[in-house]
Parts: structure tokens; sequence; C-alpha cells
């Protein structure tokens, strides 16, 4: 049927990476605010989900790459039941509902994220995802670790004040004592720091910046460096190992950011992989809509072309993946989202840009839209990943490295006191497994996870038993591994396999970097002798999925591999050849970028509230159009911050309950 005859309404989301599937699913599974009419999709209306690529769902929905967009589950030989990589986003921050917000301290965590994995069900698959407390770094070609730094020892940068005897995230927290005091800080706080922060440290003459000023007019590279120094401002810069974290984004934000890796810091992640959380989303969709009698029109290899407000209704035309460029047809939609990144989404306004439309309104092509869109800065990145037949990183490998990556780790988890009950284990000490200083607290070693349960039970575990306990809470940190060279991090998956019961794979993600060291692997892309075919604007290699190594951007990898663990001018070859290997070029089109940060000089609140529905920012338009997304979120780079943004937009405008208690956590900055 032709859709201007439909008699219901129309909605049309495109984008089904992790926002474009939240609104999916909460369209169909929310609830309107009570006594206010529904403004959800009901029996007879049509639910459309356009997408550029085709993800792989189900069998019903087969695609070429795992679900997720920007997050990207490889598994070894694509192979489910093997050993997996993350060549996107990798975890979440776990929020543990029992604590308790005050007016003075929000409880840690990704709530949103958290909730939809326990609604669900994945809650059973949440598994550690720990960082190690001693890091292994290659600086300036000098090896060493992280609690091996001291005024004896410092790392190799002259920084003033004696700084090199200290971690290099000590630069961040210099400048975060400039403005932010040492009291805990809500999250409504850091939103009202952001937009009306400032400088509150009295500094010398010879600061460029000084006391009073506003800190979202000034940017972060500019900050650190006028603060800690060229070497300072290096030793930063090397040793948090993201280069995007210290360009000049909006200082406030950035202030609130650069912790990600701090030792002690508790993540977790997907046993499943963490593509499996969008896979279980695109299921749950297609369940809800039909049992509600909703039509859902899934749309994949295509992608939106162009968007206008005409009369009542979003006109949109769309185009294939096969002719990108070209409009291959025009459809309506009553409510329209746009659950894409910047960079698609100034694809999209290119289209109408340069032409008049008396009858309709060109939202995305307003003066204030576009300045909005640019107050997300785009940060590319680039991820490689390794199978391996041994560990051959790790401290206890069979020939173990120079320089071994220090990711020995004990945790205890549900999984793991069922195994151990099964196996006899004893009951106190299970008991004692299952309390909070324990369960899913990170141990750097047996011992220290031991005497903690000893000391619960105040009974000794025997020799047999601390070897049980060993084998079954044994999981490995990520790491990372850091280092100058263009890998910039390594993060150690090891053996992660459903079925244990096969020959062992290990995984790494051998080069996790971003900005720059981007550009440094997208030339080794191509092989000897072979001109580029494609233009980098039209490569769309991150729809496909990850692509092969080739044989020189693997011995690269090697060298720098072997530097970073057998020590300065290592041979690649120390390095084994590894069974296989691919990248994910996430500087490259529809995202062309990885990740995205705010620019100074916007009032971010602000941009925050107005974006999601920007006719908000044109006289006399009131278009159904929003744009959701982790690109102007107040979690930007997380899934949280997609799904923090899309939730907004239901609240906000569709008068959906929240999916959670908001009161002390605001999706996006309130006004």
């Amino acid at each position: 049927m032709d859709d201007k005859m439909k008699q219901g309404k129309t909605y049309s989301i495109f984008g089904a990476g992790a926002a474009g599937l939240y609104t999916a699913w909460r369209l169909l599974e929310g609830k309107p605010v009570g006594g206010k009419a529904s403004k959800l999709p009901a029996a007879g209306d049509v639910l459309e989900l356009y997408d550029w690529g085709r993800y792989n769902f189900s069998q019903a929905h087969p695609g070429s790459r795992s679900p997720g967009a920007r997050i990207c589950t490889w598994f070894y030989k694509d192979d489910p039941d093997n050993s997996y990589l993350e060549l996107g986003g990798m975890r979440y921050s776990y929020w543990d509902s029992k604590k308790r917000d005050t007016s003075s301290y929000t409880a840690p965590g990704h709530r949103l994220v958290t909730t939809v994995v326990e609604k669900l069900g994945l809650d059973r698959y949440a598994i550690p995802f720990n960082v190690t407390e001693n890091q292994l770094f290659y600086l300036r070609s000098r090896n060493f670790y992280l609690n091996g730094i001291s005024s004896h020892d410092p790392a190799p940068y002259a920084v003033n004040n004696f700084g090199a005897a200290a971690t290099p995230d000590q630069g961040f927290a210099i400048i975060e004592r400039l403005a932010v005091p040492s009291r805990a800080q809500t999250r409504e706080w850091w939103c009202n720091f952001y937009d009306n922060g400032t400088i509150t440290a009295r500094l010398p003459e010879s600061s460029v910046f000084q006391q009073g000023d506003r800190l979202r007019d000034i940017g972060y590279w500019n900050l650190l460096y006028d603060q800690l120094g060229c070497e300072g401002y290096d030793y930063a810069a090397d040793g948090n190992g993201y280069s995007s974290n210290v360009i000049n984004t909006h200082a406030g934000v950035s202030i609130s950011v650069n912790d990600e890796f701090t030792p002690g810091a508790v993540y977790r992640t997907l046993s499943i992989g963490y593509s499996g959380m969008f896979t279980a989303l695109f299921e749950r969709v297609v369940e809800l809509a039909k049992a509600k009698g909703v039509e859902l029109r899934y749309h994949p290899d295509t992608r939106l072309h162009s968007i206008l407000w005409k009369g009542d209704k979003a006109v949109f035309t769309y185009a294939t993946r096969d002719n990108p460029n070209i409009a291959a047809g025009e459809r309506v939609a009553d409510y329209a989202w746009l659950a894409i990144p910047r960079a698609a989404i100034d694809l999209v306004a290119q289209a109408t840009r340069f032409q008049a439309h008396a009858d309709a309104a060109d939202v995305l092509n307003a003066d204030k839209v576009s300045l909005y869109l640019e107050a997300a800065i785009m940060q590319p990145s680039y991820k490689v990943g390794m199978f391996f037949d041994e560990p051959w990183w790790a401290p206890d490998a069979s020939s173990p490295p120079t320089y071994p990556a220090q990711i020995t780790g004990y945790v205890s988890t549900p999984q793991v006191v069922a195994a151990l009950a099964k196996q006899g284990f004893p009951a106190n000490a299970l008991e004692a497994m299952a309390r909070p200083e324990v369960d899913y607290q990170p141990f750097s070693s047996l011992d220290a996870l031991v005497r903690t349960i000893e000391g619960i039970t105040e009974t000794a575990l025997t020799i047999a038993q601390r070897k049980q306990l060993g084998e079954a809470a044994r999981r490995d940190t990520i790491g990372p591994s850091v280092t100058n060279s263009p890998i910039r991090m390594v993060v150690y998956f090891g053996n992660n396999a459903r079925n244990q019961n096969q020959p062992k794979v290990y995984g790494i993600l051998a080069s996790y970097d971003d900005e720059d060291n981007a550009d440094f692997w997208h030339e080794l892309e191509l092989e000897p002798n072979q001109d580029r075919k494609v233009p980098p604007s039209q490569d769309t290699q991150p729809l496909e999925g990850p692509r092969r190594v080739p044989p020189r951007m693997v011995k690269m990898l090697r060298k720098m591999l072997a530097e970073l663990h057998f020590g300065p001018n290592s041979d690649f070859s120390q390095v084994p050849p590894p069974l296989e290997a691919r990248y994910m070029d996430w500087s490259l089109p529809p995202f062309n970028a990885g990740y995205h940060e705010w620019a100074p000089h916007y009032d971010v609140g602000d941009v925050q509230r107005k974006i999601r529905k920007p006719s908000q920012l044109v006289h006399g338009v009131d278009a159904q159009i929003f744009i959701v997304g982790e690109a102007y979120s107040n979690d930007q780079a997380w899934v949280e911050g997609a799904y923090c943004t899309a939730e907004s937009v239901l609240n906000d405008f569709f008068d959906v309950e929240p999916i959670i208690d908001n009161r002390h956590y605001p999706f996006i900055c309130p006004a």
C-alpha cells in the first residue's frame, strides 16, 4: 500500500545501532505517563527501521557483521563458539541499584545499559572487564611498569616539579584541582560545571589562563600545555593511551572524563560478546511489534538520503547501499529519528543544502542547527584484532617475554560460586564469595582473594580448596598496555570462548588507537603494487565488518608489539604470526569517527536539549524530527550516551514514563 494511503501513523528510525534499537524497543515497551494520551505506536501503526548496513541479527535477518554500529564483536573464524574480540565499544560501567543517591552524591555506573542488560535477561552473561593495577608502558623507547615509577626511577620525561616520578594520570589530576572541589559531585553538578565552571585556583601571571576564566571557553590541549608544560603534556598524552583525550576539546567536559583507565576502575561486558545486547534488543523489538499489532518494517542496506518537514509530515528520500549517493525513492513519516552520528547527519543535510524549499522546512540546514551540529568533535579511531594459539604476552606463558603484561587477576562471580558449589566447596566460603566485598571485586593475586575469604569465614582453606578456587576464579584483566608508538594501546582478551572443550585460541587488540594514529594504519591497508580503487570517502568498510589485515600491516604490528614486550629494537619475529587478524577503520564512512567529544565555546546543556529536536532552533517550525545518539550526549563514546539521549526524547516529547527513577540521574543536562 502507498504510504500516503495508510490510516495509521508511521514511526521511522534511521540507524539500527544503539540509539535506534533502543528507541524502537522503548516505543513498543514504554508506558505513557499516567493520565496522558499515548503517543506510542498502536495496532495498525508502522514502525520502520532503516540501516545503511546489514547486521547479523538472526537467521531470519542475516548480515555481514555483528550488530551495534560502533560496537562490533568479532569471533575467531566467525564462529560464535570461539574466542572473540571487541573491535568497537567493549564494555559498560556497572550500576549497583542498591547504592543510594544523595543530594551531594550520584552512585556510579551506566544506569540505562545496566537496566537494559537486566531487562533483556542478559545479566547472566555479565562478566568483569577489569583493568590492571600495574600497566606496562613503552614510552620513548623505554619499557617500565606503573608500580615501578618513582623518584628513583622516573618516567623518561623532563616534567616540571618532579612530575615524571608520578603516574601519567597525575597531569589530569593537576588540571582537575584548578576548578573542581574535593567533595563528591552529582551528575547534575557536572552539568552545571560544563556550562558555568571556572578556574578557581590563583595562578601565576605567567599562566595564559587565570582565575575566573570560564572552562567552556578553553581548549583542553591549550590548558594542559599551559599548566603542565611541553614535557608534562607529552607525558600525560603518551601515558594515558588516548590521543583523543588531549586535543582541544571543551576543557570543562574533558576534566570529568579522563579517568577511564585509572587503576581500580570496574567495568563489565557480556560473555556472548557486547554485540549480543543489540541482537537481543532487535529480537525483542520483533516480538513486541508482533504482540502489539504494529507492522515492523526493517530496511537494511538503505540509508537516509534527505529529509524535510512539509505540512505535518517528515518527507524523506532514501538510497540503497549499492548506490548511496542517488535517491531511490521518497516516503513520509509522522515521526522520524536520526539515530546516526554527526558525519552521517551532515551527509543527509548536504542533499538539500543548496536548494530552496518554499513549501517545506529544511531543519538540518538551519543556521542554528548547523552551528549546534558542529558542537561534537569527530574523533577517528582504529582497532586491529589478532588471535594466537598461545598467550605469548602473559607472565605465565610457556616462554614469557621480557616485559609481560601484568594482567593476572581473580574475580568471584555468581557463575564462579555456582561452579564451586558443584565441586563441594565449603558453604561458608561460598557465602563469603557472594558478599559485596568479594562479589565482582578484582583481586590481583589468589593470595589476596583467599585472605579476604578467610577473613570473613575465619576458616582456613585447604591446599586443595585453594587450587579449586584459583582455577574457578581466574579471570585476567584486560590490561591495557600503553605505548607512544602508533599501536597506542594493547588490550588482552585471552581465551574467552564459550566452548572451552576445543583447542584454545587467545585474542588481543594489537592496536587500539585514535586521531592521527589512524592515518598510520590507513596507509597499510592496501597490498604492495596495489593502487586505490575506491576513494576513502566512499569506502564503507565499517558497514561490511572486520577486514583482513594485509601481511605488511601484520609485520608492522608484530614489530611494535615486540618492542612493547621484548624491548627497544626487538625483532618482529619474537612475536609469533597470528592465526587470524582483522581491523576496523572507524575513520571511514558512514561513522567517520570512533567517538565524539564536545567542542569549546558551546553551552553543552543547551545543545543537548535543543539538538534532540532540532526544529526548536528554527523559528515557527515544529518538526517531529529527532536526533539521538552518543554524539550529543552526556556520556560521549559510551552506549550509555546513546540510550540516554533516546530515553530523554521519549520522556520529554512522547510523555513516556522514564525507564528508571531519574531524579538524581538526568539523562541529559537539565535547563
